[in-house]
């Protein structure tokens, strides 16, 4: 079975299940964290992942020599909030139940670059989570799971379309430039909601 068949399979039998089971579970252990726009979770599309596993490095080698056991975020999972100050509270909270294998905060490459922030973790999934009658062969060890504040998800969502792919008209510098002059933006007003926020919730 060629690596699309033997991932689509994976996708439909065995990731779509496991992908509903995490989102009940998260709304489950979160629902009393009062400032969550939304938890989502997806198993990654057959078109992405097979676009993953051809990647290539710059010296032209295959980037993962086992797709399926390599890549890690075949399930995905979003948490988007209102402020800043939830994201660390959420995450807390959230590797009381998970065992983490990486966990970081998404930051600019520099501090004169404006970009993509975040909350990233990549979580094995809990044991409960896993019905045994799922071919074990195909259930992933891990997921990844983002936390965000609405203006990051939204820039984000947008740069990853505009910037990241930019398809068959790459995006000249004055483009780069407004992608900057947006995402700076979106962090002054992050920071700003977050300010009045503590301002109207202090003791």
């Amino acid at each position: 079975m060629t690596l699309e068949g033997q991932y689509r399979y994976r996708h439909d039998q065995v990731l779509l299940p496991i992908a509903n089971k995490l989102e009940a579970f998260l709304k489950d252990i979160l629902s009393d964290q009062p400032r969550i726009d939304r938890i989502t979770t997806r198993p990654k599309s057959i078109d992405r992942f097979m676009g993953k596993a051809r990647a290539v490095t710059r010296e032209g080698v295959p980037k993962y020599e086992e797709p399926l056991h390599q890549i890690q975020d075949q399930v995905g999972a979003r948490i988007i909030t209102f402020y800043k100050d939830d994201v660390e509270q959420i995450s807390n909270e959230v590797q009381r139940y998970f065992h983490a294998i990486e966990s970081k905060e998404m930051l600019p490459e520099n501090d004169w670059e404006f970009g993509y922030f975040g909350n990233h973790h990549v979580l094995a999934f809990p044991p409960d989570l896993i019905d045994p009658a799922y071919d074990q062969a195909n259930v992933p060890f891990c997921f990844e799971l983002q936390i965000k504040t609405l203006f990051q998800h939204a820039w984000s969502e947008a740069n990853h379309d505009l910037g990241y792919k930019p398809g068959h008209q790459p995006l000249e510098r004055d483009d780069l430039r407004q992608l900057a002059y947006t995402s700076a933006q979106a962090w002054g007003a992050d920071r700003v909601f977050n300010e009045l926020f503590q301002k109207r919730h202090a003791d």
